[in-house]
């Protein structure tokens, strides 16, 4: 089963690749992904950086490094993250001519 990013809340457990590939460690969402209309592409978490050997810290995380959650006794795929919309530079040559 999956959970899309849209239906994550404060407070949720989630995983996340954050520290690096294939090192998920588990955290806690400390806001939702929800603002306003959107969703956030970068999210506050507590992350349990003692899984892999590092500190026990809050920080920013993107969306797309999210990629579990625990729910219902059982972790599920995290699905729909917002796409990133970074700088594209043939929109930025188009827009000039």
């Amino acid at each position: 089963m999956t959970i899309k990013y849209k239906d994550l809340k404060k407070n949720d457990q989630i995983r996340s690749t954050q520290l690096g590939p294939g090192q998920a460690v588990s955290g806690k969402l400390l806001e939702s992904p929800k603002q306003g209309k959107g969703l956030k592409q970068v999210i506050l978490i507590w992350t349990k950086g003692t899984e892999v050997g590092m500190f026990d810290e809050h920080g920013s995380v993107e969306a797309g490094d999210i990629t579990e959650v625990f729910r219902d006794g059982r972790w599920h795929l995290v699905t729909g993250h917002p796409k990133d919309k970074g700088w594209d530079p043939d929109a930025y040559l188009d827009s000039v001519k």
